[in-house]
């Protein structure tokens, strides 16, 4: 059996303004990829996004972007144990309107990991990192609070 995590938070704001804090890499930058996010998250675009606590901008594929409640991205996998070739992954996001939409229910679910310690290790690192975005997502746009600033700085 592949790894393969799902992670889940409600958001009270509605799908479309959730769908834009995602996509928008102005509004990304503002409360996840600490480092920035350059590129908007649609269908075939390579877009970068760069964190404090993993220096370097990382190129993520955009394979669907829907405009109001799927994203589709594809990824390096952060396996150290994969070799020069390496792999990627595939990051899935789901927004689901809920309360009449006036919430919403984003779940990111994260696969393609290899079945290997270091495989599994790097899906442990991720899964504790898409947690955190979606934390961070939460209270940036319910109260305009940045939780990663300073984080890992």
């Amino acid at each position: 059996m592949e790894p393969k995590f799902t992670v889940f938070a409600h958001v009270g704001r509605p799908p479309a303004t959730v769908y834009e804090a995602i996509a928008d890499p102005a509004q990304l930058s503002r409360y996840f990829t600490t480092g920035g996010a350059e590129g908007r998250l649609e269908p075939g675009a390579t877009v970068t996004w760069d964190f404090h606590d993993f220096p370097g901008a990382f190129p993520v594929e955009v394979v669907e972007a829907d405009g109001a409640g799927r994203i589709v991205l594809r990824w390096d996998a952060n396996d150290e144990g994969a070799g020069e070739d390496g792999y990627r992954t595939t990051v899935t996001f789901e927004l689901a309107a809920v309360d009449d939409g006036a919430r919403t229910k984003v779940s990111v679910t994260e696969e393609g990991w290899r079945h290997t310690g270091t495989g599994l290790q790097a899906s442990y690192g991720n899964c504790m990192g898409w947690s955190q975005m979606l934390c961070a997502l939460k209270a940036w746009l319910e109260h305009g609070i940045n939780l990663r600033d300073g984080m890992y700085r």
